[in-house]
């Protein structure tokens, strides 16, 4: 028997694909910073991006987790859900923005950020189901000059929202919104894994672990000044609205209240047509059950 027939077949390192938003800072806390983040890493590679990107990366195999759209798990199949962890809002999110010249009810061309597939359905689900139908939707770059000169409003998501003028636009908080209207808090993302991914991965990765305790420790008070003396700069913030942005306005747990609200987002946005379908959600200990 040689060395490797001795020590049995090698481990593939997980691929993660992260957003490259400040929302996720605090969930990434392990992966980048102090003595865990060596240790962390070594069982994964890891890539930043956009959320779309995200679901791209995992609908073609080319990442293994993902935190991924809520509306993206509607369309990759064979992904299982790690419990407990979500980007949600509870009140405004602040970086999820519809800007308009016009008020609401004389809007009728949108412009579209795309990035997130999520943001998208909310909006067509907003227009469709409160708001009024009827409204053309355009796919466009998140600059809200060029969006504005095109159309009567813009969606625009994430830090370039958080970087929105609000003095010069009418601007309508799309989690605000949909909590006013449904009484539920909204799931932007949560991590999803591909189950094919696990049968090549270490038996001994615990993965729901591993990425709760991360954001538990990006959430301390410590981890969030650092938090934001980086990333304050960055977006031209100052560093207690970067954060109030995470603390008070992103909600980080996948909990009971949360996936009511993503139960209910999934029913409105299939009746409305903005996903393809109202998903079962799968989740991780399911998937390892499965899998094993």
């Amino acid at each position: 028997m040689d060395l490797l027939e001795s020590i049995g077949p090698l481990m593939k390192r997980l691929r993660i694909s992260a957003i490259s938003y400040l929302n996720t800072a605090p969930l990434m806390w392990d992966f980048e910073h102090g003595d865990a983040a060596s240790e962390t890493r070594s069982d994964f590679d890891i890539a930043y991006t956009l959320p779309s990107q995200c679901a791209a990366s995992l609908r073609q195999g080319s990442a293994d987790i993902g935190i991924i759209p809520a509306a993206a798990y509607t369309s990759i199949p064979d992904l299982a859900i790690l419990p407990g962890v979500a980007i949600a809002s509870r009140r405004a999110v602040r970086s999820i923005l519809l800007v308009s010249n016009v008020p609401l009810e004389k809007i009728r061309t949108v412009a579209l950020d795309t990035s997130s597939m999520t943001s998208v359905a909310l909006t067509k689900t907003l227009f469709a189901k409160w708001w009024g139908g009827g409204r053309t939707f355009t796919a466009m770059d998140p600059d809200i000059e060029q969006m504005l000169n095109r159309c009567d409003a813009g969606l625009v998501i994430g830090d370039p929202a958080l970087k929105i003028d609000r003095s010069r636009y009418l601007t309508y908080d799309l989690a605000e919104e949909w909590v006013r209207l449904t009484g539920k808090p909204f799931v932007f993302a949560f991590w999803a894994v591909r189950q094919e991914a696990l049968q090549d991965a270490s038996r001994d990765l615990d993965l729901a672990p591993i990425f709760q305790d991360s954001r538990d420790h990006g959430l301390r008070p410590e981890s969030l000044d650092h938090i934001a003396r980086e990333w304050a700069p960055r977006l031209g913030l100052s560093t207690a609205e970067v954060k109030s942005y995470l603390t008070q306005n992103i909600h980080y747990s996948l909990d009971p209240d949360c996936l009511d609200g993503l139960h209910l987002f999934y029913r409105y946005a299939h009746e409305c047509g903005a996903i393809p379908s109202a998903p079962q959600l799968f989740f991780l200990d399911a998937a390892k059950a499965a899998v094993i």
